[in-house]
């Protein structure tokens, strides 16, 4: 109509007809909208009209718009906020109170801004409802900060640098800086310089690696810890050679690998991606490039180098049986002396090609109805031989010649492929050698895992940046892609970061220390903390004044304020520590066992120091710097602890059903992890005789099951028993064996004989068969304890939950063999 009043209107009518849900969303988006408005700054929502395009499905990681060219941001950001400890320093960063504090270049309107928007950006992250956030004004602020132009797309290991100096400064009022010590390293330069040896210490944030020419990591790691010639380092002599080799003495949480894949081409002027493949590993091991492994290194290096020398020399070898001759065209010799003793056995064929169409016809020529005028005949004649033979073949050739040759060239080719058999087989044998050099445990002591692949897609001066993360709650790799997060797996990983195949590859590889947790694991809020806390206290412990001090503690910027309500709140702490108290010193039966819920009774009945106990009772496991001091190990054993008691629950449960086949698994991992906790202290974990005796009961009921399916002697079950028998008994035998306790090794034989009984029966040649396969198995199976299953996946439960499971069980179980404690 052209009355915008009017199509105001219709808009207006047309949006009241959604659902009352759609209709909340949008009241959400708004409120949210508002509140980002106080921090005088718009995000841009309108390019989805649509409230369920924008909003965050459950705890789905939020995504970031993109805002310009800054795919490159998303990618850093995003990996950066997935690290907790990280995050947790952003969210909980507070500026000197006085601005005449800060260092010059925050005086500058630099860092100071930065890091405040960039709090803004992580708490949007943590708790937006949106499914994406707009970054625009920390990308303004770094933005500034490059030589580029703004239409450009900015290189994403400049900006990690800038990104890492600036988050650097900006806590170096601290007395040790937490960004140094999370993302920072030191690594020694030990070396020769015009005959000259000298040491010096580095310190590094992303350590850059060449890809050109390599094939994985450990071979770029290789190349950059030794750089010129550098045996002169080894020798007494001095030389003028010069070389260095690079040493970690320190690695950071945190350890970045930056990824050389652009280099710069001088005949074209102009930047080049390097497209080619590049493996890396999920779990990466440290230890060869530690200082204080050098001379072990050095010795296995010599070794590896050795090796690839000899197998330089087989590959060769190799290749003159692979590819024989001496024109441009090669074969295989083996298929050379095939192809040679078939054309000795064929037999010549001296019939004419036309000999067959007309009989009546001249020799050496036939003629036909088909035939072409008789001068072209004449000419085919003339031009083909009358005793031509249909396929190559010896045409003057004796019995004894063809049998004397035959022989020759069977017994050569089969001296040529035992040759190449013999030579891939040392190439593989050295090739694993080489793969296994740094496998034993000694070398296994740092490992890193890998935490985010930042990925390029396009040619040096174009492209797209996305970052995959892996995602430990939920065990599975998350792709960020600006505003969209989905699910990933190994695979799409592998085929978009490794390269060599189309333009995406990997740019930039995070590893976290794998025996560091408190890098990724944890929660955020405070408050949650605390309510955390008093919903384990139990309902008890609920009275409105309690629920008061809850509200106390929202609006408290500290909960170790002893004022107001936080004085009732350390007294209910004090309280709740002399009940806890009284439960450790009770003496309990196995089926209400308080240390499955409340981890201070585990703690108190083990003696551990006081301000493990003060520390645990106030935090309840939210205390994020556990990891930094003794009390990570405490925490680490109550968690073995629970662990060890739901698979203890979950085993017992299923034995019960008599579901033994589930049932052993369980059992198994829970006897072992037990017996690991049990050599720390006596109440570190649960009764050893009661996991030992269902353990041990629960492989007799299973031995029981599969004889009686060999007895029934059809097929179907006595595949099922042997099957029974080869997967889960014969491998848990040797872990009874081990300790040599005389319930098990007894258990041990009455298995045995219960199967060697069958040898004295008379039975049908297929069991008799089968039989005499399997005993050997169950007869002389090694003490020496393999690994036979995964363990099983451990379900979540609260504490309560488990207690309740776990007392239930006791008390069906009935008798058990031992008093108790």
């Amino acid at each position: 109509t052209g009355d915008d009043k009017d199509d105001l209107q219709r808009a207006i009518a047309l949006s009241l007809e959604e659902s009352s849900r759609a209709f909340r969303e949008t009241e959400a988006s708004i409120a949210e909208n508002k509140a980002s408005l106080k921090r005088t700054h718009t995000e841009v929502w309108s390019d989805s009209p649509n409230p369920h395009d924008r909003k965050r499905i459950d705890n789905c990681p939020v995504g970031l718009k993109n805002v310009g060219n800054t795919c490159w941001f998303s990618a850093v950001i995003q990996s950066l906020f997935n690290l907790l400890e990280f995050q947790r320093l952003v969210l909980h960063y507070s500026p000197p109170a006085r601005v005449q504090e800060l260092p010059r270049n925050q005086k500058e309107h630099r860092n100071l801004p930065f890091m405040q928007e960039l709090r803004n950006l992580f708490s949007l992250m943590v708790g937006s409802k949106r499914k994406y956030v707009d970054p625009s004004r920390a990308v303004e602020i770094l933005k500034d900060a490059f030589k580029s132009s703004e239409s450009q797309q900015q290189d994403v290991s400049e900006f990690t640098h800038k990104l890492l100096d600036w988050l650097e400064d900006a806590f170096q009022m601290k007395p040790k800086n937490p960004m140094v010590e999370l993302f920072y390293g030191r690594f020694l330069a030990v070396g020769v310089l015009e005959g000259k040896k000298f040491e010096n210490t580095e310190t590094f944030g992303q350590y850059p690696l060449q890809v050109n020419g390599f094939k994985d990591l450990h071979e770029c790691l290789e190349a950059a810890m030794v750089e010129g010639e550098i045996e002169s380092l080894h020798s007494a002599e001095n030389s003028a050679r010069s070389g260095q080799e690079h040493w970690f003495t320190e690695l950071p949480p945190v350890l970045t690998f930056e990824l050389s894949r652009f280099e710069f081409n001088q005949a074209l002027g102009r930047p080049e991606k390097i497209h080619n493949k590049l493996e890396f590993p999920y779990m990466l091991y440290m230890d060869r490039y530690m200082d204080r492994n050098r001379e072990v290194t050095r010795i296995k290096r010599e070794e590896i180098r050795r090796l690839k020398e000899h197998l330089t020399v087989l590959q060769q070898r190799l290749e003159r049986y692979l590819s024989y001759g001496s024109g441009p065209k090669r074969f295989p010799l083996a298929d050379v002396l095939q192809y040679a003793m078939e054309f000795a056995s064929s037999k010549p064929v001296c019939t004419s090609p036309v000999e067959d169409i007309d009989s009546s016809a001249p020799p050496g020529c036939a003629a036909s109805q088909q035939l072409p005028p008789p001068r072209q005949v004449t000419f085919i004649c003339s031009r083909l031989p009358p005793d031509l033979p249909m396929h190559p073949a010896p045409r003057h050739i004796t019995e004894e010649e063809l049998r004397v040759l035959e022989g020759c060239l069977h017994r050569w080719r089969s001296e040529v492929e035992n040759d190449t058999r013999d030579l891939q087989g040392s190439i593989s044998r050295i090739h694993r050698t080489i793969e296994l050099m740094y496998s034993d445990k000694s070398m296994m002591q740092v490992p890193y895992r890998l935490h985010a692949v930042l990925v390029h897609e396009g040619q040096a001066n174009a492209g797209h940046y996305w970052a995959y993360i892996y995602d430990p709650h939920q065990r599975c790799w998350m792709k960020y892609n600006d505003i969209s997060v989905t699910k990933s797996s190994w695979e799409e990983l592998v085929r978009d970061s490794f390269g060599g195949y189309r333009n995406a590859s990997a740019y930039c590889l995070m590893y976290i220390n794998d025996k560091k947790p408190f890098l990724i694991e944890g929660n955020l809020s405070s408050l949650l903390f605390c309510l955390t806390w008093f919903l384990l206290l139990g309902q008890a412990m609920m009275t409105p004044n309690m629920q008061g001090i809850i509200m106390a503690i929202g609006k408290s910027s500290s909960v170790y304020e002893k004022s107001g309500p936080e004085a009732a709140f350390f007294k209910a702490i004090k309280l709740e520590y002399a009940r806890l108290l009284r439960f450790a010193q009770e003496d309990t039966p196995l089926d209400n066992d308080y240390r499955i819920q409340h981890i201070i009774v585990y703690f108190i009945q083990n003696q551990a120091p006081k301000k493990i106990l003060e520390r645990t009772l106030l935090t309840q496991f939210a205390d994020r710097n556990l990891a930094f001091d003794e009390r990570w190990i405490w925490h680490q054993d109550y968690r073995n602890f629970r662990e060890t008691t739901i698979l203890m629950t979950i085993g017992l449960e299923l034995f019960q059903k008599t579901n033994y086949v589930e049932s052993l698994m369980y059992l198994i991992y829970a006897y072992q992890y037990n017996k690991e906790l049990l050599t720390k202290g006596l109440y570190r974990g649960h009764d050893e005789d009661l996991l030992g005796h269902y353990r041990r009961e629960c492989l007799l009921k299973l031995n029981e099951q599969a004889a009686a399916m060999f007895e029934a002697g059809e097929e179907p079950e006595v595949t099922t028993g042997l099957g029974i028998m080869n997967e889960l008994v014969v491998p848990c035998i040797p872990l009874l064996l081990v300790q040599e306790v005389e319930r098990d090794l007894l258990a041990v034989e009455d298995m045995r004989n219960r199967w060697c009984s069958y040898l004295g029966q008379e039975m049908e040649a297929n069991l008799q068969e089968k039989l005499t396969d399997f005993l050997p198995k169950l007869l002389d199976c090694s003490t020496e304890i393999k690994s036979f299953h995964d363990p099983p996946k451990i379900p979540s439960y609260s504490a309560l939950e488990l207690f309740e499971r776990f007392s239930r069980i006791m008390s069906a179980m009935g008798r058990v063999p031992s008093e108790g404690r």
